[in-house]
Order: structure tokens, then sequence, then C-alpha cells
């Protein structure tokens, strides 16, 4: 059986670069990528896939934007050195064996659920998602375990739950009535982490909430009655995108170690 390494580029880079307290430069973008670097062949040797995946994110506008314009409108940009020198660290990459996704109109996250998802239905071994990112832990719910390269841990239907209080099938739901100040997910007004989880764990999902909202006598009720559209137009935000044309086979994703 094979293992499928999923690493989510971006969100190991960014959080290296923004360790750093220098302020943005050239040199900066260069030290942090290194970094980078060592990282991305720490997780090749600690896991040893048979297959990689490393996405990272286009840039611009995506499918997300379209659909809600404000969406991420709060997050600063990239710096532009760092952003400058990503061209030559994905080729620095490519000579480590590593096969770089970069798609437009979608996002990073989006690419690998649909390669994990892809992966798993097939049966072809365990996938392993390397990353922080709360969104992609809705994989876990589908056979998946994710990462934490920075902490050196494991997360796994325990981990998630007792983190956000719901099992990973729910982690979409969660996010969609609590929002994303980092994305820009509007969310439920005065919805927090708390509430939507007892809300879910009491009705079942999203669906069975607002099926029931209708009798809620309270102002989460209210809110949840007013808010219905903004709430559904979240969950759309923060669900992965599972379809996505890859552009690649197996055979070209194959990782030898050297």
């Amino acid at each position: 059986m094979g293992k499928l390494l999923a690493i989510d580029g971006l969100n190991i880079v960014r959080r290296v670069y923004e360790a750093s307290p220098e302020p943005d430069s050239a040199e900066k973008a260069d030290i942090a990528l290194r970094h980078a670097l060592s990282s991305f062949r720490k997780l090749l040797g600690t896991h040893a896939p048979t297959h990689v995946l490393a996405a990272f994110d286009h840039g611009g506008p995506t499918w997300r934007h379209a659909l809600y314009p404000r969406y991420r409108e709060q997050r600063a940009p990239m710096p532009s050195f760092l952003r400058d020198a990503l061209p030559g660290f994905h080729a620095k990459l490519a000579g480590e064996g590593l096969h770089v996704l970069v798609l437009p109109d979608v996002e990073a996250d989006d690419v690998i659920g649909t390669g994990v998802l892809r992966w798993l239905a097939e049966g072809r071994g365990e996938a392993i998602v390397a990353s922080t990112d709360k969104d992609l832990h809705g994989l876990i719910a589908q056979g998946a375990l994710v990462w934490d390269h920075f902490k050196g841990e494991w997360h796994d239907d325990a981990w998630v739950r007792k983190k956000f209080g719901v099992a990973p099938e729910l982690l979409v739901d969660l996010l969609a009535l609590m929002g994303d100040v980092t994305d820009g997910v509007p969310g439920v007004s005065k919805v927090g982490m708390k509430t939507a989880a007892k809300l879910l764990n009491a009705y079942g999902n999203l669906d069975a909430v607002m099926a029931g909202a209708g009798i809620l006598k309270t102002p989460v009720g209210e809110r949840l009655r007013a808010e219905r559209e903004v709430l559904y137009l979240s969950r759309q935000l923060v669900q992965l995108k599972t379809d996505v044309r890859l552009g690649v086979t197996w055979n070209m994703l194959a990782f030898e170690t050297f």
C-alpha cells in the first residue's frame, strides 16, 4: 500500500517567514525559504511517503472571491520579497523530486482536498496532510490524518473533538456558524465556537439546526433566522472544493528517496 503526503506549502513557508522578527527584505525571504526547504526535507524523512502532493496558492482571485467579493479582504498581502522568491523555491522543490501544484482560481486547500479524497476513494493507502489549517481537518472524517509539523504532533478524530467540540464531519458546519475572521467568512453574528458546537451536537448538523431554528425563542434563534442566507454562504466559503482538475497522475506525484 502507498502513502500520500499532501503538503500545504504556504502554510509552512508563511509561518517560517513570519516567525522571524526582521523587517521584510529579500534577505529575510531567502533565509525563510532555506528554513522552509529544511522543513520539507524533514517532512519527507519523517513520513517516507510513496507519493507527495505539494500544493501552493496561485495568488489572485479564486472561485470564493467570485462568490463573495469581501472574502479575505482584511488579510495582509504576501510580502513582495517572499512572493518574488517563490518560483525559485518551487524549482528547488522540483530538484528534491517533488511535483509542485500551483493552480489558478482555487486555493491549495482545494487541491489538497481533491487529491486526498481521490487517493482514499481509490484505496491506495494512508493519506497524511501536513498543515495547521483548520479547514483541512475536515478530511480526517474521510480517513486522513493531519500532521502539525511545527509541534510534531498528529491530529486525528479525538484531537478535533477536543479542540473544536465537534466531530470532524461537522467541522465545516461549525466554521460556517462561527465564521472566520482571518478569511473574512461572516458566519452568524455573536455565535462563537462553544455556541456553534452546542447547537450542532444538539441537532446533528447545520441543516437540522436551521430546521429547528424556527422554534428557538432565543436571541440565537432570531439571529439564525435573520442570517440564514449569510450562514449558507459561509458554509460554501469554508467547504473544500473537491473536484479540482489537478492535471497530474499518481505516477507524476510518485516520490523516491534518493
